[in-house]
């Protein structure tokens, strides 16, 4: 899987701590995943990382690859999604 990380997620990796091996796997293996127009947004928790807040991705799909637009600790009501 290819991934094309934007300056905005690369900014917020450094502030929160976010390793691209989180993100890939937040991709392939999430706890909760929508589509919002053509944007994917998943949720993954990873235990003792950020908290206990879950990660939250939002991408955009081009062909086979994934372009990240933002990445970041969800610190508010995940609206009772898992």
């Amino acid at each position: 899987m290819k991934i094309k990380l934007s300056r905005h997620v690369r900014n917020n990796m450094r502030l929160y701590g976010i390793l691209e091996e989180e993100i890939l796997e937040s991709i392939q293996k999430p706890d909760h995943r929508e589509k919002e127009g053509g944007r994917i947004i998943v949720l993954k928790s990873f235990h003792g990382r950020f908290s206990g807040f879950p990660l939250k991705v939002v991408c955009g799909k081009g062909g086979s690859e994934f372009f990240i637009i933002t990445a970041y600790p969800l610190k508010k009501s995940c609206r009772g999604k898992t």
